[in-house]
């Protein structure tokens, strides 16, 4: 996908995010760039660093559904983290270093997905052949048996095969033989903080080792559990670890949310004295740094760090000088209006209107939204926000499910085929609740 022009991204991030769109420049624009780091002379490729970028702008507005789009159409490892969950180095909580931990993991089950599709195939016929032999078990020794019991075993095997792939032996059980591992990862203290490593435990400890235990299950789910287990002994791990490796260091994407909460902006005592703790620990990440995982040691160097926070509290120049200076680019997201309300209602592929009519159409009921009704329905959610905490394009899930609680509730049992929601719908269940701000505060 990195073929991809800054304005096909761009294009490609408004099918699902209304507005915004300086900040889908810059993401676009990051995102190409590595296209064309990769496509540089090996001289100077090392030395082309991503332009990280810092988000600014209130919650709700698509700061993290843009990083997540973006990583998509990227292919890549992708990871958000909240700043607030890491502490510095010596206080009790999560070292700055599992966030990169965390990508390598999704980087390995990302490659690990990519080599099961390429051997699905060949892992499809030998869970097969399994499954026969669980139907119909094999003669005890080759040459015991006559030709003729050997041919009419084998047309057997045939019509069994046929019938199994057909579909028609899937209600029958059989007994399939699984591993049953233990959980032997224990937690020990490391140098760079609390990290899971395998240890291996001693052979006297028998029932703590992986045992071999028998499932009676229906035919249809021992296919899934033979074709999982034949898909992993066909996995290269080497190979899937050091491709992942590499995309994570390539490629790999690291989201900080909330990175306005560790910025210190009062006297650096009591429970904030670690903040500025966290942000010197993150420098060194963010610079470019080595870190070990139990699959090996990470360069940070080329992997890109989209910060995001609403900097209400705070301000960018509030952050350490150092940190400031590894996010170059600071981009401001706008504040939601009740145009963009009515968009978002409409016009992304997974719409919030196009979701509650596709869950309310499993019970048998089309449901209509008039244009009027959209209007009023975005009126509300931007009303709301005006007058409570502003809290974006949620909002209109917390209207949305209010306006449609009783129809979601009655549904089943009301027969109903057809419903059309108009404005006046929309006033009549929301006007009390609006005009009482007692009860839209808890209610919206």
């Amino acid at each position: 996908m990195y073929e991809l022009t800054p304005r096909q991204i761009v294009s490609e991030l408004d099918k699902y995010i209304i507005g915004q769109d300086d900040a889908k420049r810059s993401v676009a624009i990051a995102l190409r760039n590595r296209w064309r780091r990769k496509n540089v002379e090996d001289a100077i490729r090392e030395e082309i660093l991503p332009n990280n970028i810092i988000m600014i702008g209130p919650t709700g507005v698509g700061k993290t559904e843009i990083a997540r789009r973006l990583a998509r159409l990227a292919q890549a490892p992708f990871i958000k983290v909240e700043a607030t969950k890491f502490t510095e180095v010596g206080y009790v909580g999560r070292d700055v270093e599992s966030m990169i931990r965390d990508l390598v993991e999704i980087g390995i089950n990302m490659e690990k997905e990519k080599v099961y599709e390429e051997v699905a195939d060949r892992a499809t016929r030998l869970a097969s052949d399994r499954l026969l032999d669980l139907l119909l078990p094999p003669a005890p020794r080759e040459g015991t048996d006559s030709p003729e019991v050997e041919e009419r075993r084998q047309r057997t095997r045939e019509k069994l095969k046929k019938k199994l792939d057909e579909g028609a032996l899937d209600t029958r059980e059989v007994t399939v033989e699984t591993v049953e591992r233990p959980s032997n990862w224990i937690e020990i203290i490391s140098g760079s903080g609390l990290e899971e490593m395998g240890v291996k435990l001693p052979e006297n400890l028998g029932n703590m080792m992986p045992r071999k235990k028998g499932r009676r299950v229906t035919v249809e789910e021992a296919r899934k559990i033979l074709l999982a287990e034949e898909k992993e002994k066909l996995v290269d791990q080497d190979k899937v670890t050091s491709r992942a490796l590499k995309a994570v260091e390539e490629t790999g994407i690291v989201f900080i949310d909330e990175i306005d909460k560790i910025a210190a902006t009062g006297p650096k005592h009591g429970p904030d004295v670690s903040r500025e703790g966290v942000q010197r620990d993150i420098l060194p990440i963010v610079e470019g740094s080595s870190v070990n995982t139990k699959y090996g040691v990470v360069k940070t160097d080329h992997i890109l760090f989209i910060a995001a926070g609403a900097f209400h509290m705070s301000k960018p120049s509030d952050l350490v000088p150092e940190l400031q200076g590894r996010f170059p680019i600071r981009v401001e997201l706008d504040s939601l209006t009740a145009s963009d309300f009515e968009r978002i209602l409409l016009e992304p592929e997974n719409a919030l209107l196009k979701q509650y009519t596709a869950i309310i159409q499993t019970e048998g009921c089309r449901v209509r939204f008039t244009d009027e009704a959209v209007k009023e329905i975005a009126r509300v959610a931007f009303l709301v926000n005006q007058k409570m905490e502003n809290i974006g394009a949620r909002r209109l899930h917390t209207v949305m499910t209010t306006l449609l609680e009783d129809i979601l509730f009655d549904l089943p049992d009301s027969g109903i085929a057809d419903i059309r929601i108009d404005e006046k719908t929309v006033k009549d269940k929301l006007e009390k609740i609006i005009e009482d701000e007692d009860l839209a505060r808890y209610i919206l």
